[in-house]
């Protein structure tokens, strides 16, 4: 049995706008048809799924697992603010009841990159404080870091200040290969750089000019990442995250034709 499987992320579908934010069950519905093993949704998503007693049946129904529940802030402050609190707490407690899930934690990339070391000090400190609460309730973290230009997380040497100053006791790492693209870095090489620290990653591809391309069109060495994955013992989820332009009209066929893709490409090699 493979110990690498494969999962879909919504964010697919929210290049729709608010489209198919009410609408989780025809997601879950295309994602199993498409062949993915697991849905990473994030909490926008989760409108009618807040009780875990419905979501666990929805998976059920659609004979599909919940891998990562993405949560997304701004969290800006030195400390997490009452509400950021509030709603992070009410994550960890819903992730209680899917002991092999992910908690993703995302920052919302803001307008701009000034007052960067502030900033990037008060990410670490939020996040390793949810991190550590949750780890207390058995729960596996990891961070996510993105690329759009007002990220605060988005270069190399962004890189270094992020994955030195998480508490990797408590959060873990998924580098998204599209993003670190995105940045100017290689995605191969920051993955064997903090390899220990990784337990999920982020698949999309990017065309040469920094646009984003459906799975396997673009640049992004889907085949060499894949294989150094299975050569270290990796035994994590991979989430395909696909942006490109079509997503924004037609999410269900992006969807399909990335599980034409990961069954033709990537599967021999896991």
């Amino acid at each position: 049995m493979n110990k690498i499987k494969i999962g879909c992320e919504t964010y697919t579908w929210a290049m729709s706008g608010e489209k198919y934010k009410d609408k989780l069950e025809h997601i879950l519905q295309v994602t199993s048809k498409a062949g993915f093993a697991s849905i990473e949704p994030d909490t926008g998503f989760m409108g009618g799924f807040t009780d875990p007693a419905v979501m666990k049946a929805a998976l059920e129904r659609n004979n599909t697992e919940l891998s990562v529940l993405v949560h997304v802030e701004d969290w800006l402050n030195p400390q997490e603010t009452d509400d950021e609190r509030q709603r992070s707490d009410q994550w960890i407690d819903f992730m209680t009841h899917f002991p092999e899930a992910i908690l993703l934690l995302v920052q919302m990339p803001g307008n701009d990159r000034d007052n960067l070391k502030e900033r990037q000090q008060n990410l670490l400190t939020c996040v390793n404080q949810i991190a550590t609460r949750a780890s207390d309730k058995g729960i596996v973290c990891s961070y996510h870091p993105n690329s759009p230009m007002g990220s605060i997380y988005r270069t190399e040497e962004d890189y270094k200040i992020l994955l030195n100053g998480l508490d990797s006791n408590v959060i873990k790492y998924t580098p998204d290969v599209g993003h670190m693209a995105k940045g100017g870095m290689d995605p191969l090489t920051i993955i064997q750089q903090y390899r220990e620290l990784v337990n999920c990653v982020h698949y999309k591809d990017m065309y040469e000019d920094g646009t984003w391309a459906p799975m396997g069109d673009g640049i992004i060495d889907f085949v060499g990442i894949t294989k150094y994955l299975k050569q270290t013992g990796f035994e994590g989820w991979i989430i395909v995250e696909d942006e490109c332009d079509e997503a924004i009209t037609d999410p269900d066929g992006v969807t399909m034709a990335d599980g034409i893709y990961i069954k033709r490409v990537l599967e021999p090699l896991l």
